[in-house]
């Protein structure tokens, strides 16, 4: 007989991670600047893929308003 779970719901626990992560959600307009972006977007065709511009908007904004390093990001 395996245990599944204890009950435990950790998953949804408010850290303030999550939090910032949320309010950042619901202020920046992602969708749209992903659009403004996309025209000039590097397209890849041999070699290593770009990322994806959404995850380097996200970490280009975070380094901006932290005032972090490419390192320390």
């Amino acid at each position: 007989m395996k245990q599944v779970s204890l009950g435990l719901n950790l998953s949804t626990k408010k850290t303030r991670k999550r939090e910032f992560l949320g309010e950042m959600e619901r202020v920046v307009p992602w969708k749209v600047l992903v659009e403004i972006v996309q025209p000039y977007w590097p397209k890849s065709k041999t070699g290593r893929p770009p990322f994806a511009i959404e995850t380097m908007l996200r970490i280009h904004s975070m380094q901006q308003w932290f005032g972090l390093s490419d390192p320390a990001i």
